[in-house]
C-alpha cells in the first residue's frame, strides 16, 4: 500500500473511531464492509453519505474492488494460495492481533488438489 502508514493500516480495525482517518474514509470503509457482508447490507443511505465525499466514477470503482477481492479471497482461501514475502511481513507486522497467515504461509499445504487433471 504507497504512501500509506503501516500505523493507518493496523488501525483499520477501529478505522470508526481512529483520528487516522477521515470522514470520507470512514463512509467508504463502512460501503465496503457492509457490501462484502452476505447477504449485502449497503443502503441507500451509504450512498448518500458516499455522494458527500465521492463521486459515482470513485464509488463504482471501490464496489469493482470489493467484487475483486471478495472473489480473490474466497479463491485463494480456498486454495491455500501462499502470500509473497512483502505482504506477508506487512499483514504480519500491522494485523498481528487479528489474523495470522496460517495456509497463506510458504511451505504451507498448498492446494488441496492431487494432481490428476481430468480422470475420475
Amino acid at each position: 500500500m504507497r504512501d500509506v502508514p503501516e500505523q493507518k493500516i493496523a488501525a483499520i480495525w477501529d478505522f470508526e473511531r481512529s483520528p487516522m482517518y477521515d470522514e470520507g474514509e470512514r463512509v467508504a470503509l463502512r460501503f465496503a464492509r457492509d457490501a462484502a457482508l452476505v447477504p449485502n447490507e449497503v443502503t441507500p443511505e451509504h450512498f448518500a453519505a458516499l455522494r458527500r465525499h465521492w463521486d459515482d466514477g470513485q464509488i463504482v470503482e471501490m464496489l469493482a474492488v470489493v467484487g475483486l477481492f471478495g472473489f480473490l479471497n474466497r479463491w485463494n482461501d480456498t486454495m491455500a494460495t501462499a502470500l509473497e514475502e512483502i505482504p506477508l511481513e506487512l499483514a504480519s507486522r500491522a494485523y498481528r492481533d487479528h489474523w495470522e497467515a496460517g495456509k497463506h504461509r510458504a511451505g504451507g499445504p498448498g492446494p488441496p488438489l492431487n494432481g490428476t487433471a481430468g480422470s475420475s
